[in-house]
C-alpha cells in the first residue's frame, strides 16, 4: 500500500533553478492509486546498445532457462540478471545480404530498409525512431542517441556512404540522428543545463527546491530522492573534468584550424579511456530513463569499421583490425568487453525502483551487432539480446533459437514488428517483413 504524501506531485514536477531543470525519478507522491500501481501504470522504454564488426562466435551462446540458464563466456557479465534476458539466436537482416561489406551490412539494421550507394544515401526509419515518433510527444526529449565512437565521412570502396556505418538511428530515409560523443554536452541536454553556470553544479542551483520538496514527501520518497540527488553528484563530478578537457581540445584545435572531432582521442576531447566514456554514457541513459526524460535511447560503444584501441584488455590491434581475427581470444575480450557496458547499463535500469518492480522490467533494451563473424563479413545471422520485461509484455529468461526457422521466420523486421506493438505503434509491414515473431 502506498502512503501517500501531503503533496500529491506531478510525473512531470522538476525542480528548477537558474539555468537548469532537474527532472525526478518515480516517486510514490506521483502516484494517483490507492494500491502499489502495476507495472502497466508505468511508462515503457526501449533502448539499443551496438557493437560494430561482430562477436567470437565460439563463445556466443547460451542453453537453459531463467535461474538455470547458463551463459557463455562472452555472455558471463549478465549472469547477475540472467532471468530477465533473452538470448535470440538466427535472426538477420535480409536486406543488408549480398551487398558489400560493412557500412552495407550496417545501414538498416534497425529498419531492414534497402540502402542506396553514391551520393544520395537513403535507408529507412529506424525502430527506434518510430517508437519515439510515438511516445516522444510525452516526454521532454523524443530520443537520445549517443556514441563513444565518432561518426565517419565519405565512402566505403563498396561505394557506399560511411554514414551507414556511424548512424544506427535514422528519423528518415535520408537523415540519420545526429549522435552526441562527448559525455559533456549530453549531460548538459539531460538537465537544459545552458548559459554562463555551466561550471556550477546543477545540484547546488536547486538546493532549495530541493530541500522544500523533502518536506512535503514521504519518508519512503524522500530516501528515494536523497539517493537519485546523490547519483547525480556523482556522475556530475565525472562530467566536470571532461568538460574542461572537451574545452582545451577545442582550443588548441581552433589554434591549428581544425575541427576538434577531426583529431585523435583524446587530443579531440573525449575521455582517454573508453571504459569511463562508455559508462558515463550508460549513467546518463539510465537517468534519462529514470526520469522519463525519454523513453527511446541508443548507444554505440563502438560503430562499424571502429578504429577503437582498446590497451586496457591487451589487444594491440584496433578494433576493425582485430575483427578480421575474431575467433581468438583478443576479440573475444573485446566483445565481452561491450557486453560488459550492455550489463552495467541494465544493471543501473534494475536498480532503480518503479513500483514493485524496476526501471529495467518497463524496459527493453537491447544488444544488437551488424556481424555474426568479422574475419568472414558473415551477417546471415546476427548476436542479439534482450534484457527487460517491458512492463510485463515480454517473458524473459529464455534462449529464443531460430536457427532452424526458414528465412521468412528469422527475419529482425519481424521482431521490430512485435516489439512496436507493445509500444502502440501497429504496422502492417516493416523493412522486409509483414509477420510478427513467433514466440517472442
Amino acid at each position: 500500500m502506498i502512503r501517500k504524501s501531503r503533496t500529491p506531485l506531478s510525473r512531470r514536477t522538476v525542480l528548477r533553478g537558474a539555468g537548469c531543470t532537474v527532472a525526478l525519478p518515480w516517486l510514490e507522491a506521483m502516484s494517483a492509486y490507492a494500491n502499489t500501481p502495476p507495472a502497466s501504470a508505468f511508462p515503457k522504454r526501449f533502448g539499443v546498445v551496438f557493437l560494430g564488426n561482430g562477436i567470437n562466435e565460439d563463445h556466443w551462446y547460451a542453453s537453459g532457462e531463467g535461474k538455470a540458464m547458463k551463459l557463455s563466456k562472452t555472455l558471463s557479465p549478465l549472469e547477475p540478471l540472467k532471468e530477465k534476458v533473452n538470448v535470440v539466436e538466427g535472426l538477420y537482416v535480409k536486406a543488408l545480404t549480398g551487398q558489400g561489406i560493412h557500412p552495407g551490412q550496417t545501414g538498416s539494421i534497425l529498419s531492414g530498409a534497402k540502402i542506396s550507394k553514391g551520393a544520395v544515401i537513403s535507408s529507412g526509419v529506424s525502430i527506434d525512431q518510430m517508437i519515439a515518433s510515438k511516445v516522444g510527444e510525452e516526454t521532454a526529449q523524443s530520443s537520445i542517441c549517443l556514441s563513444c565512437d565518432p561518426p565517419m565521412t565519405g565512402y566505403h570502396e563498396t561505394n557506399f556512404s560511411l554514414a551507414y556505418s556511424s548512424h544506427i538511428s535514422w528519423q528518415s530515409p535520408d537523415s540519420p540522428v545526429p549522435v552526441e560523443v562527448y559525455p559533456s554536452l549530453a549531460w548538459e541536454n539531460l538537465f537544459d543545463n545552458r548559459g554562463s553556470l555551466l561550471n556550477i553544479s546543477v545540484l547546488d542551483r536547486v538546493k532549495d527546491r530541493a530541500q522544500a520538496l523533502t518536506r512535503e514527501i514521504s519518508a519512503s520518497d524522500k530516501t528515494k530522492l536523497d539517493e537519485y540527488l546523490t547519483s547525480v553528484r556523482e556522475v556530475e563530478k565525472r562530467v566536470e573534468g571532461m568538460r574542461k578537457e572537451k574545452s582545451t581540445a577545442e582550443d588548441a584545435a581552433k589554434a591549428k584550424n581544425r575541427p576538434a572531432m577531426s583529431m585523435e582521442r583524446p587530443a579531440n576531447g573525449m575521455p582517454a579511456d573508453l571504459r569511463e566514456h562508455s559508462k558515463l554514457m550508460c549513467d546518463i541513459i539510465a537517468m534519462a530513463f529514470q526520469t522519463d526524460k525519454t523513453r527511446v535511447a541508443s548507444l554505440l560503444i563502438s560503430r562499424d569499421l571502429s578504429a577503437m584501441y582498446y590497451p586496457f584488455l591487451d589487444v594491440t590491434m584496433g578494433h576493425h583490425g582485430a575483427s578480421h581475427y575474431n575467433n581468438n581470444d583478443a576479440y573475444e575480450r573485446i566483445a565481452r568487453f561491450h557486453v560488459e557496458q550492455y550489463a552495467y547499463l541494465a544493471s543501473k535500469l534494475d536498480s532503480m525502483k518503479e513500483g514493485e518492480g524496476t526501471v529495467l522490467d518497463n524496459s527493453c533494451l537491447m544488444f544488437l551487432s551488424n556481424l555474426w563473424i568479422g574475419r568472414k563479413h558473415d551477417n546471415f545471422r546476427l548476436p542479439l539480446l534482450l534484457t527487460g520485461g517491458l512492463g510485463g509484455t515480454l517473458k524473459t529468461g529464455r534462449v529464443l533459437n531460430y536457427l532452424e526457422a526458414s528465412a521468412d521466420n528469422r527475419k529482425m523486421c519481424s521482431l521490430y514488428l512485435s516489439l512496436m506493438d507493445r509500444f502502440g505503434v501497429k504496422l502492417n509491414s516493416f523493412g522486409d517483413s509483414t509477420t510478427r515473431l513467433a514466440g517472442i
